[in-house]
Order: structure tokens, then C-alpha cells, then sequence
């Protein structure tokens, strides 16, 4: 599933090309999305200024004056921003025609996406419960440590938690957990403060790098441009079970917790 660097990539991707253009129609090939797409959709959106683009989360949100389009890419979708006579391919259900020839077009294979309207975004269902976003802010480490007292759910169960922070997922849970030197498994209310200092530098400088890199692409990932992302080549434990620890040279380890797998250095991580 995208996570926040995907969603970001894609967000920077097709800023230049939807800020500021007028909706001219939206074409929808497939309703039957994660939730259907609404029948009056089309007649919202037409003639709609598109002020900006933002995220929040892995939700991305084109904004104007009345609302805001709020859209999911679910475990395989994509935006790409492309001429609106391209003619489209199996999986691309969604065009945004815009005013000037170009087009916000959805691909999702596995239709696990959204493309909703509201009114008021911010205390959309889906959106007025996230957590703070982890790159905003200075103190995100002492806000975690703070979240996390008296809990005993594992630390990498509280970082992919939405409720608790924003959009991290697995991945880089993964990746920030090894950088700080915190055992993915590690009840989160037995870290110590300055452990969780650590963690808030390491989940940032991980999302940051990230998203400069494109964002990883293990499956059906792409960027706004098309392109895949390149982090891939950079992660230091997630998928790297029996792989030899970069810092150490220890082979890596990984199980599941949860429904979801952890990758971690016995050594390094504790």
C-alpha cells in the first residue's frame, strides 16, 4: 500500500499541474471503488477551481473554496497527470479533466481506492481522527513518549497506528525503528524518553529521504510522473530477512506481529 512518501511523491508530482485549473468534467469509467463513487460526483465537480493540493496522511486532498476532493490510492493505485485524449487502459478509472488539455487519471487494479467529496474536510470520518503528521512539528519524540505510556502493544503496532501518528506504515516503521536502534517487537511503554528522542529524528530523516528518493516501489507503486520509486534500494531491513546487517553484519531477522511482518537486527536493536 502507498504510504506517506508514495502519497507525497504523487503529491508534488501533480501539484504543478492542478493548482490553480478549473475541473472541466469527470469521467468515471468504474464506480465500484472502496466506496462507490457518487452518481452527482460529476455535477459537483464541474466548473470547480482547484486552489490546491494537499495530504493528509496518505489521503491526498485537492482543495477549493467549497471543499475538497479527497482521494485514496488503496494498495495499488496511482495518479498520473496526462493528456485528456490518452486513451485509457484496463484499470484507469478515474479522469479528472481539467481545463487546458490535461488530465488527473486514477489506475486501481485492485479498486481498493477512494474518490470522495466533502464539504469539510477536516471532520471527514476518514480523516478527523489521524494523529499528528510525523514531519511536522519538532517534538515528535516526546509526543510519542507520552502516547505510549502504560501501553504494551509493540512499538511497531504504535507507529503504523494512524490514530496515534499519521501515515507511517510499515515500511518506514520498520526503517526508523532499525535507525534508532529500537526493537520493533519492544512493548512501547518500556522505551525511554530519549529513545523516543532518537525515534522522532530517525522517523523524520527516514520519511524525508524517502520521499527525495520518490518513495519505494515493492509492487505497483508510481509517482505522479509515471516513474517508480527508488528507496527501494535503500532500505536497510524491511524484506531483508537473513541479509547481513549493515551496521553489524548480523544476519537480520523478520516474523510477524500482528498481521504484518517486522525486520529487525537481534544485535543492533534492542
Amino acid at each position: 500500500m502507498p504510504e506517506l512518501p508514495e502519497v507525497e511523491t504523487t503529491r508534488r508530482g501533480i501539484e504543478p499541474f492542478v493548482a490553480g485549473r478549473v475541473v472541466r468534467e469527470l469521467r468515471v469509467r468504474e464506480h465500484r471503488l472502496r466506496w462507490p463513487i457518487a452518481k452527482d460526483l460529476a455535477r459537483t465537480l464541474a466548473g470547480l477551481r482547484i486552489d490546491s493540493v494537499a495530504r493528509r496522511g496518505k489521503y491526498l486532498l485537492l482543495e477549493s473554496r467549497r471543499g475538497a476532493l479527497i482521494i485514496h490510492l488503496g494498495m495499488s493505485g496511482s495518479l498520473r497527470v496526462v493528456d485528456a485524449s490518452e486513451k485509457p487502459e484496463t484499470f484507469d478509472h478515474v479522469d479528472l479533466v481539467l481545463e487546458g488539455g490535461n488530465c488527473l487519471r486514477l489506475r486501481d487494479p485492485r479498486r481498493f481506492g477512494c474518490v470522495l467529496w466533502s464539504t469539510d474536510p477536516a471532520h471527514h470520518p476518514l480523516l478527523r481522527h489521524l494523529g499528528p503528521e510525523p514531519l511536522e512539528g519538532s517534538s515528535q519524540g516526546a509526543y510519542l513518549f507520552r502516547k505510549s505510556r502504560g501501553r504494551v502493544r509493540a512499538i511497531r503496532d504504535l507507529l503504523i497506528d494512524g490514530r496515534i501518528i499519521a501515515g507511517i506504515g510499515n515500511i518506514y516503521a520498520n526503517e526508523a525503528l532499525f535507525a534508532a536502534g529500537i526493537d520493533p517487537r519492544r512493548a512501547a511503554g518500556r522505551i525511554s524518553r530519549a529513545r523516543y528522542a532518537r525515534l522522532g529524528d530517525a522517523i523524520r530523516e527516514t520519511l524525508r529521504e524517502a520521499i527525495e528518493a520518490g518513495g519505494t516501489t515493492l509492487r505497483d507503486f508510481r509517482g505522479g510522473d509515471g516513474r517508480p520509486g527508488y528507496f527501494q534500494q535503500s532500505l536497510k531491513v524491511y524484506g531483508r530477512r537473513n541479509a547481513p546487517c549493515p551496521r553489524c553484519h548480523t544476519p537480520l531477522r523478520g516474523q510477524s506481529v500482528g498481521a504484518r511482518s517486522v525486520f529487525f537486527c537481534p544485535r543492533c536493536q534492542s
